[in-house]
Protein backbone atom coordinates (compact mmCIF):
# COMPACT_ATOMS: atom_id res chain seq x y z
CA UNK A 1 0.00 0.00 0.00
CA UNK A 2 1.39 2.78 -1.15
CA UNK A 3 2.02 5.72 1.92
CA UNK A 4 0.72 9.37 0.78
CA UNK A 5 1.77 12.53 2.94
CA UNK A 6 -0.46 15.47 2.68
CA UNK A 7 0.59 18.71 3.87
CA UNK A 8 -3.11 20.92 4.41
CA UNK A 9 -3.25 23.64 7.08
CA UNK A 10 -7.44 23.35 6.50
CA UNK A 11 -8.45 20.47 8.96
CA UNK A 12 -12.02 19.78 6.79
CA UNK A 13 -9.82 19.66 3.28
CA UNK A 14 -7.29 16.83 4.99
CA UNK A 15 -10.15 14.51 6.62
CA UNK A 16 -11.88 14.79 2.94
CA UNK A 17 -8.48 14.20 1.05
CA UNK A 18 -7.05 11.25 3.61
CA UNK A 19 -10.84 9.52 3.11
CA UNK A 20 -10.99 9.66 -0.05
CA UNK A 21 -7.47 8.06 -0.46
CA UNK A 22 -8.04 6.05 1.70
CA UNK A 23 -10.75 4.44 -0.06
CA UNK A 24 -8.46 3.83 -2.78
CA UNK A 25 -5.75 1.80 -1.61
CA UNK A 26 -3.68 4.57 -0.45
CA UNK A 27 -2.05 4.94 3.49
CA UNK A 28 -2.38 8.26 4.27
CA UNK A 29 -0.51 10.75 6.93
CA UNK A 30 -1.94 14.34 7.34
CA UNK A 31 0.04 17.05 8.70
CA UNK A 32 -0.64 20.57 9.17
CA UNK A 33 2.74 21.82 8.58
CA UNK A 34 6.31 21.04 8.53
CA UNK A 35 7.27 20.48 12.37
CA UNK A 36 7.00 16.90 12.03
CA UNK A 37 8.30 16.34 8.63
CA UNK A 38 12.13 15.24 9.09
CA UNK A 39 10.85 12.50 11.36
CA UNK A 40 8.14 11.24 9.06
CA UNK A 41 10.50 11.49 6.54
CA UNK A 42 12.95 9.72 8.07
CA UNK A 43 10.87 6.85 10.01
CA UNK A 44 7.97 6.30 7.78
CA UNK A 45 8.82 7.98 4.35
CA UNK A 46 5.97 8.62 2.08
CA UNK A 47 5.69 7.32 -1.72
CA UNK A 48 4.32 10.75 -2.73
CA UNK A 49 3.62 14.19 -0.70
CA UNK A 50 0.91 16.49 -1.54
CA UNK A 51 1.47 20.28 -0.45
CA UNK A 52 -0.94 23.28 -0.25
CA UNK A 53 1.36 26.27 -0.43
CA UNK A 54 -0.92 28.13 1.62
CA UNK A 55 -0.14 26.89 4.98
CA UNK A 56 -0.55 30.09 6.92
CA UNK A 57 2.22 30.85 9.15
CA UNK A 58 4.69 28.91 6.85
CA UNK A 59 5.80 28.95 3.05
CA UNK A 60 4.49 26.18 1.53
CA UNK A 61 7.09 26.63 -1.45
CA UNK A 62 9.86 26.47 1.48
CA UNK A 63 8.34 22.75 2.53
CA UNK A 64 8.86 21.57 -0.99
CA UNK A 65 12.38 22.45 -1.03
CA UNK A 66 12.64 20.90 2.18
CA UNK A 67 10.60 17.91 1.27
CA UNK A 68 12.76 17.34 -2.93
CA UNK A 69 16.21 18.28 -0.69
CA UNK A 70 15.79 15.03 1.54
CA UNK A 71 13.32 12.39 -0.75
CA UNK A 72 13.01 11.17 -4.19
CA UNK A 73 9.04 11.19 -3.36
CA UNK A 74 7.04 12.97 -6.38
CA UNK A 75 5.36 16.14 -4.75
CA UNK A 76 2.27 17.13 -6.08
CA UNK A 77 1.60 20.94 -5.01
CA UNK A 78 -2.30 22.09 -4.75
CA UNK A 79 -3.16 25.51 -4.39
CA UNK A 80 -6.15 28.08 -4.23
CA UNK A 81 -4.79 31.57 -3.48
CA UNK A 82 -1.08 31.45 -5.29
CA UNK A 83 -2.47 31.14 -8.68
CA UNK A 84 0.79 33.39 -10.65
CA UNK A 85 2.43 31.24 -12.94
CA UNK A 86 5.70 32.75 -11.40
CA UNK A 87 4.66 30.57 -8.20
CA UNK A 88 3.73 27.61 -10.11
CA UNK A 89 6.77 27.46 -12.54
CA UNK A 90 9.02 27.84 -8.67
CA UNK A 91 7.21 24.91 -6.89
CA UNK A 92 8.06 23.21 -10.30
CA UNK A 93 11.55 23.53 -10.89
CA UNK A 94 12.05 23.18 -6.89
CA UNK A 95 11.29 19.75 -8.11
CA UNK A 96 7.26 19.01 -7.84
CA UNK A 97 6.03 17.11 -10.96
CA UNK A 98 2.14 18.32 -10.68
CA UNK A 99 0.44 21.62 -9.84
CA UNK A 100 -3.00 21.52 -9.33
CA UNK A 101 -5.49 24.88 -8.58
CA UNK A 102 -8.46 24.68 -6.09
CA UNK A 103 -11.48 24.33 -6.59
CA UNK A 104 -10.40 20.62 -8.15
CA UNK A 105 -12.54 17.23 -7.62
CA UNK A 106 -11.17 14.52 -5.85
CA UNK A 107 -11.55 12.16 -8.54
CA UNK A 108 -9.05 14.54 -10.82
CA UNK A 109 -6.39 14.72 -7.26
CA UNK A 110 -6.49 10.50 -7.37
CA UNK A 111 -5.84 10.57 -11.03
CA UNK A 112 -2.86 12.77 -10.94
CA UNK A 113 -1.23 10.50 -7.96
CA UNK A 114 -1.38 7.77 -9.75
CA UNK A 115 -0.45 9.13 -12.86
CA UNK A 116 2.41 10.82 -10.60
CA UNK A 117 3.47 7.18 -8.91
CA UNK A 118 3.20 5.56 -12.27
CA UNK A 119 6.26 7.66 -13.81
CA UNK A 120 8.12 7.46 -10.94
CA UNK A 121 7.66 3.75 -11.47
CA UNK A 122 8.32 4.52 -15.10
CA UNK A 123 12.21 5.24 -13.91
CA UNK A 124 14.96 2.79 -14.96
CA UNK A 125 15.40 0.52 -12.29
CA UNK A 126 18.45 -1.74 -11.91
CA UNK A 127 21.45 0.09 -12.67
CA UNK A 128 23.26 1.48 -10.28
CA UNK A 129 22.92 5.65 -10.24
CA UNK A 130 26.17 7.41 -10.69
CA UNK A 131 27.48 9.15 -7.16
CA UNK A 132 28.98 12.12 -9.91
CA UNK A 133 29.65 12.66 -13.26
CA UNK A 134 32.54 14.36 -14.93
CA UNK A 135 32.98 16.42 -17.32
CA UNK A 136 35.09 19.48 -18.75
CA UNK A 137 36.86 21.17 -15.86
CA UNK A 138 33.29 20.39 -14.21
CA UNK A 139 32.23 17.57 -11.57
CA UNK A 140 28.50 16.92 -10.00
CA UNK A 141 28.02 15.07 -7.09
CA UNK A 142 24.64 13.02 -6.90
CA UNK A 143 24.32 13.19 -3.24
CA UNK A 144 24.75 16.34 -2.38
CA UNK A 145 23.26 17.58 -5.45
CA UNK A 146 26.70 19.94 -5.54
CA UNK A 147 28.17 21.20 -8.72
CA UNK A 148 32.12 22.12 -8.72
CA UNK A 149 34.28 23.59 -10.99
CA UNK A 150 38.27 23.82 -11.03
CA UNK A 151 39.82 25.40 -7.86
CA UNK A 152 37.31 23.40 -5.87
CA UNK A 153 34.80 26.81 -6.80
CA UNK A 154 31.30 25.36 -5.96
CA UNK A 155 28.08 26.16 -7.67
CA UNK A 156 25.11 25.68 -5.85
CA UNK A 157 21.69 24.55 -8.21
CA UNK A 158 18.29 24.34 -7.28
CA UNK A 159 16.34 21.61 -7.64
CA UNK A 160 15.49 22.19 -11.41
CA UNK A 161 18.71 22.73 -12.56
CA UNK A 162 20.18 19.71 -10.62
CA UNK A 163 17.30 17.38 -12.41
CA UNK A 164 17.59 18.78 -15.65
CA UNK A 165 21.59 19.01 -15.55
CA UNK A 166 21.33 15.15 -14.79
CA UNK A 167 19.37 14.57 -18.08
CA UNK A 168 22.09 16.11 -20.00
CA UNK A 169 24.47 14.46 -18.26
CA UNK A 170 22.86 10.87 -18.74
CA UNK A 171 22.90 11.39 -22.24
CA UNK A 172 25.73 13.26 -23.70
CA UNK A 173 25.57 14.13 -27.57
CA UNK A 174 22.27 13.27 -28.08
CA UNK A 175 19.58 15.54 -29.32
CA UNK A 176 16.94 15.69 -26.62
CA UNK A 177 14.01 16.63 -27.20
CA UNK A 178 11.87 19.45 -24.94
CA UNK A 179 9.17 16.93 -24.18
CA UNK A 180 12.23 14.21 -22.60
CA UNK A 181 13.59 17.17 -20.64
CA UNK A 182 10.15 18.33 -19.13
CA UNK A 183 10.00 14.50 -18.19
CA UNK A 184 13.39 13.53 -17.19
CA UNK A 185 13.92 17.30 -15.03
CA UNK A 186 10.17 16.36 -13.48
CA UNK A 187 9.07 19.81 -14.78
CA UNK A 188 5.18 19.79 -15.41
CA UNK A 189 4.75 18.61 -18.55
CA UNK A 190 1.57 21.30 -19.89
CA UNK A 191 2.21 23.44 -22.41
CA UNK A 192 1.60 26.40 -20.40
CA UNK A 193 5.02 25.32 -18.39
CA UNK A 194 6.76 24.65 -21.30
CA UNK A 195 8.99 27.62 -21.53
CA UNK A 196 9.91 26.83 -18.04
CA UNK A 197 12.61 24.79 -19.63
CA UNK A 198 13.90 27.70 -22.17
CA UNK A 199 14.28 29.83 -18.22
CA UNK A 200 15.98 26.49 -16.64
CA UNK A 201 18.46 25.80 -19.29
CA UNK A 202 19.39 29.43 -19.51
CA UNK A 203 19.94 29.85 -15.66
CA UNK A 204 22.19 26.42 -16.25
CA UNK A 205 24.56 28.07 -18.90
CA UNK A 206 24.89 30.61 -16.81
CA UNK A 207 26.09 28.87 -13.83
CA UNK A 208 27.97 26.68 -16.26
CA UNK A 209 29.53 30.27 -17.51
CA UNK A 210 28.76 29.93 -21.25
CA UNK A 211 28.03 32.66 -23.61
CA UNK A 212 24.21 32.77 -23.75
CA UNK A 213 24.63 33.52 -27.24
CA UNK A 214 27.46 31.13 -28.28
CA UNK A 215 26.45 28.88 -25.60
CA UNK A 216 29.51 25.27 -25.29
CA UNK A 217 28.34 22.82 -23.44
CA UNK A 218 24.68 23.42 -24.12
CA UNK A 219 23.54 23.56 -27.68
CA UNK A 220 20.16 23.99 -29.29
CA UNK A 221 18.87 21.80 -31.99
CA UNK A 222 16.61 24.34 -33.93
CA UNK A 223 12.77 22.36 -34.46
CA UNK A 224 14.47 19.57 -32.47
CA UNK A 225 15.77 20.42 -28.66
CA UNK A 226 18.96 20.43 -27.26
CA UNK A 227 22.18 18.88 -26.96
CA UNK A 228 24.86 18.40 -24.20
CA UNK A 229 28.04 18.67 -26.42
CA UNK A 230 30.34 17.08 -23.89
CA UNK A 231 31.90 14.15 -23.11
CA UNK A 232 30.74 12.58 -19.87
CA UNK A 233 32.30 10.18 -17.46
CA UNK A 234 31.04 8.74 -14.07
CA UNK A 235 32.48 7.86 -10.82
CA UNK A 236 36.17 8.81 -12.11
CA UNK A 237 37.71 8.53 -8.65
CA UNK A 238 40.25 11.68 -9.67
CA UNK A 239 40.36 15.50 -9.07
CA UNK A 240 38.33 17.87 -11.04
CA UNK A 241 40.86 18.92 -13.63
CA UNK A 242 41.98 22.75 -12.90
Amino acid sequence: MKHVLLIDDDAAIRSLLKDYLSQHAFRVTGIKDSEHLLRIMTNDPPDLVIVDLNLGHEDGLEVVRKVTTSSDAPVVIISGDRLDEADKVVGLELGAVDYITKPFGVRELLARVRSSLRRELARPKGAKDPKAYYFGNWALDVKTRQLQGADNHKVKLTAGEFNLLRAFLGSPRHVLTREHLLSSSRVHSDEVFDRSIDVLILRLRRKLNENPARPDLIKTERGAGYIFDADVSVDRPVSVPS
